[in-house]
């Protein structure tokens, strides 16, 4: 199927970046949120994150100017049903994802496709919410989407071949690498780095370390880019616990139980780096930990 058109539902951290590689990519985005500051914020995000790729000569200005001028918003939900593809960017719980699968429904064409850029939760539960559970997959991006390289396809038990197919030809023309992962809970990245990041909960937690010296032991010890806990506090903390949770319940095994001190911080709503406050205080010039 050719795909001209996307709709993104949800403006925020993974909206906002879905929208800018799609729109550079030379597709047409219609970008959804709930609330118009909100969609005004991430028009404005972009071109800074765009204007920031011109400065370093990654694309030209001209590309610029062609990719904000693909992007346009609306708040209402319905508008997208006239897009080819929609991609489902909103929070982490199923309930929401339901309401907006539910209000999609009645207004979508025949042929479009339907996809989540959930990171844990089951995308054939989620598909056989709609009328089209063979053309509906999951399409998980890594964040910051402009410069992760890696796109999740995941496969429901109905998705069909040409829904895969499609999905599969948007990611090469993104330039960006596929891994296709079986529907189970979290898939392939977060079934692997949000237990590191909940096991680095526990160590703060029982006082095997500070914030610090577990963050510097992992750079340093692991040659990671991020320490786990400021890691954490990027992804959201109220992210990391619902995927943890989906684990816990899907999988059933007590090796997935969150963190308490995890539950803490986001029962205090403190989660990270959206809230400038997580493991990290990021009020002033410098992040300081929390612990």
């Amino acid at each position: 199927m050719d795909i001209n058109t996307i709709g993104v539902v949800g403006a925020g951290q993974m909206g906002n970046g879905i929208a800018h590689v799609m729109a550079l990519a030379g597709y047409d985005v219609l970008l959804n949120d709930i609330n118009q500051d909100a969609l005004d914020a991430a028009v404005g995000r972009i071109d800074k994150n765009l204007e920031r790729q011109v400065s370093r000569e990654k694309i030209s200005a001209e590309a610029k100017a062609e990719a904000m001028a693909r992007i346009n918003t609306t708040l209402k939900l319905p508008d997208l049903g006239t897009t080819d593809l929609v991609i489902e960017a909103a929070t982490e719980r199923e309930e929401i994802k339901h309401q907006i699968f539910d209000t999609l429904k009645p207004h979508l064409g025949p042929d479009t496709i339907l996809t989540s850029n959930t990171s844990s939760i089951s995308i054939t539960r989620l598909a056989s919410r709609t009328d089209r559970p063979e053309r509906f997959m999951g399409f998980h991006f890594m964040n910051p989407v402009p410069m992760m390289k890696l796109v999740e396809l995941i496969r429901g038990i109905a998705t069909d071949e040409p829904t895969y197919q499609t999905c599969l030809n948007i990611v090469e023309r993104l330039g960006k690498t596929a891994a296709s992962a079986e529907d189970f809970p979290a898939f392939i990245v977060n079934r692997i780095l949000i237990p590191m990041i909940n096991e680095a909960c526990y160590t703060l937690y029982e006082g095997v370390g500070n914030v610090a010296s577990i963050d510097n032991a992992m750079k340093l010890g692991a040659n990671h880019p991020m320490g786990p806990l400021e890691l954490a506090d990027f992804i959201g903390l109220d992210t990391c616990l619902a995927i943890m949770n989906v684990l816990h319940d899907g999988l059933a095994d007590t090796k997935y139980r969150p963190c308490p001190l995890l539950t803490k911080y986001v029962e205090a709503g403190w989660l990270g780096r959206k809230t400038k406050r997580g493991f990290y205080d990021y009020r002033g010039e410098e992040p300081v930990p929390t612990r």
